[in-house]
């Protein structure tokens, strides 16, 4: 394992033992490469990022479509999409008076 996937599996490790992450069901499948896809979400070390899977789905590709099409796919690296992107626009918005 390089230092750059370790850092970044210890840090997801200390965020959860903290409550930082409410959910962290897709951390198995959603990976981080800085050699691969610029360091960009993937899934399971595959050449597919997240973006392309979430883009698919918005331009209303049906599951079974995509699966079909990325037959190493499964149906739960689907969820971890959503649930990884879900997590990443929850955040808290500080609003000034």
């Amino acid at each position: 394992m390089t230092t750059g996937k370790f850092r970044l599996k210890w840090l997801l490790e200390r965020a959860a033992e903290r409550g930082y992450l409410e959910s962290v069901k897709y951390a198995d499948r959603i990976t981080f490469d800085p050699e691969q896809c610029g360091g960009r979400p993937c899934i399971r070390h595959y050449r597919l990022r997240v973006k392309d899977v979430l883009d698919m789905l918005a331009a209303g590709v049906p599951e079974a479509e995509i699966l079909e099409d990325y037959q190493f796919l499964e149906s739960e690296d689907i969820r971890a999409c959503l649930e990884f992107a879900a997590e990443q626009v929850n955040h808290t918005i500080l609003v000034t008076a």
